[in-house]
């Protein structure tokens, strides 16, 4: 894969769509500063498209780059400066860059997929855990005897989600805002669980990478192969 020689301005905007396209559930909870470090509309939609791209490039590239050399290559060429590396040396350092961030991924992968799988074998031996034919795991934490709702539904949830070490990745808990979605247009492991889930009960999903987002995972905060585990209230059926 190469990256073009310049920051053209499809590729700012095709970087924060895509950051925008990541944001929602499943995704890691942004905390927002108390108060506007950054004043004035422009300062602050600069300081935002950086960001944007800051998140980007590292779930691409992990730590790998300088952040120092890498703003001054920005700031040369949002001023126009001459470059100071040729573009074919940065594009061969960059191929590299980025196969050795493969092969981190790769490794990294195949160890999450082995830890999901030895988690999900010992979780499934607790007495108080259902193991459904689909790899799907669930223990009740709070049961009701409400309606339940079906695929073309849109329900109502709290929820937190972490993975098997215990890292919060997202959290309408913490956002202390419930959030609405069509049952059908969620991660399959949700899909199945909340049709079987009445209004007001409380269950803990553990839900194996291919009921959640498999091999490609949600980077930044949901690594390939993840098992993840949410608790989920059903607060309604809309």
């Amino acid at each position: 894969m190469r990256i073009p020689g310049k920051l053209t301005r499809s590729t700012i905007l095709a970087v924060a769509v895509l950051v925008g396209l990541l944001t929602g559930c499943g995704q890691p909870v942004s905390e927002e500063p108390a108060a506007a470090a950054i004043a004035g509309e422009l300062a602050q939609a600069s300081y935002t498209l950086g960001y944007a791209m800051g998140e980007s490039l590292l779930a691409q590239y992990g730590d790998g780059l300088d952040i120092d050399v890498f703003t001054a290559g920005a700031e040369d060429g949002l001023r126009r400066n001459e470059r100071q590396v040729a573009e074919a040396d940065g594009t061969a350092g960059l191929d590299k860059l980025l196969q050795r961030r493969q092969a981190q991924l790769q490794a990294t992968a195949v160890q999450v997929s082995d830890d999901g799988k030895q988690f999900l074998k010992a979780n499934g031996t607790r007495s108080e855990v259902v193991s459904l034919s689909s790899g799907l795991q669930y223990e009740v934490l709070i049961e009701t005897q409400g309606p339940k709702p079906v695929r073309t539904d849109t329900v109502t949830t709290h929820y937190e989600g972490t993975l098997i070490d215990g890292t919060v990745f997202d959290s309408s808990v913490q956002r202390g805002e419930p959030a609405s979605f069509p049952v059908d247009r969620v991660i399959r492991g949700w899909t199945e669980a909340l049709q079987r889930m009445s209004v007001g009960s409380k269950w803990r999903l553990f839900i194996p990478p291919d009921l959640a987002y498999g091999e490609r995972g949600a980077p930044p905060s949901i690594p390939a192969n993840a098992t993840l585990i949410f608790d989920v209230e059903l607060l309604s059926i809309d």
